[in-house]
């Protein structure tokens, strides 16, 4: 039965889990779906808080490599850093166990923001000056402390 009504409507099997365990009624449970959905519970988390990282460090690297940008320009990427470090900071509040997660992932984390800084920074108009791949560093220019640091923007403002 729940395990029909888990591929039949999700939300409906959600409900009755949570029914079935307030009631103390564990020989009800759908086992084998309820680790599945925790397992994909932690997944998730984990790529949102990769995302939020990746996105921080790009605008940082942009805020540095781009630093003669016009301040219209720049004022956005000190937006997205203030906004993706609040993310990456509530979900180590949230999740203390990203604190060893987050030496973990940096280096993939960059490798990707440095992708996408390079990649957005081509797109560059109205005469703004468009770096070389090589002005932005192989390795993580920045240190933990920088990147969750709320008045480190990477820049020398």
């Amino acid at each position: 039965m729940n395990n029909q009504l888990y591929e039949r409507d999700f939300n409906l099997w959600r409900e009755s889990l949570i029914e079935q365990i307030k009631e103390h009624r564990f020989n009800d449970i759908d086992w084998e779906h309820l680790l599945i959905e925790l397992e994909d519970m932690g997944k998730s988390e984990k790529r949102s808080f990769i995302s939020n990282l990746t996105i921080l460090i790009a605008h940082l690297l942009k805020l540095t490599v781009q630093s003669d940008a016009p301040e219209m320009m720049k004022g956005s990427w000190y937006s997205s850093v203030t906004e993706h470090r609040f993310r990456v900071k509530k979900d180590l509040e949230e999740n203390p166990s990203f604190k060893n997660y987050i030496t973990e992932v940096i280096s993939q984390a960059y490798a990707d923001a440095r992708k996408l800084a390079i990649k957005e920074s081509k797109k560059a108009k109205l005469g703004v000056r468009i770096p070389t791949d090589a002005e932005y560093p192989l390795d993580c220019p920045f240190l933990i402390e920088q990147l969750l640091d709320e008045d480190f923007y990477g820049d020398s403002d």
